[in-house]
């Protein structure tokens, strides 16, 4: 069960969800409350949708598209995969 999050705990939150910072968001959240990563990221995911409907004009930025972590891994894999290849050629 969630721990209550004090209005300060709120206003960090929040802060985070509109500057873009979804990661501090969810880790001040998993701090706060003293739930679980999914729960947590399901969390802000949530508040991050009800926010940008409610109060669009407080976001510094777009809405995130998709994961740049994840596309930096699939690129590197795909780089040692090549090189791999053209290693056993030789």
């Amino acid at each position: 069960m969630a721990s209550p999050l004090s209005d300060d705990d709120v206003a960090r939150i929040q802060a985070a969800v509109f500057a873009g910072r979804k990661i501090e968001a969810i880790k001040l959240y998993r701090g706060c409350s003293g739930l679980g990563l999914k729960e947590a990221k399901d969390f802000i995911e949530t508040l991050e949708s009800e926010l940008r409907r409610t109060d669009p004009e407080k976001f510094s930025g777009p809405p995130a598209k998709g994961c740049v972590i994840g596309a930096i891994a699939v690129g590197f894999l795909l780089f040692a995969a090549s090189a791999t290849m053209v290693a056993l050629r030789n």
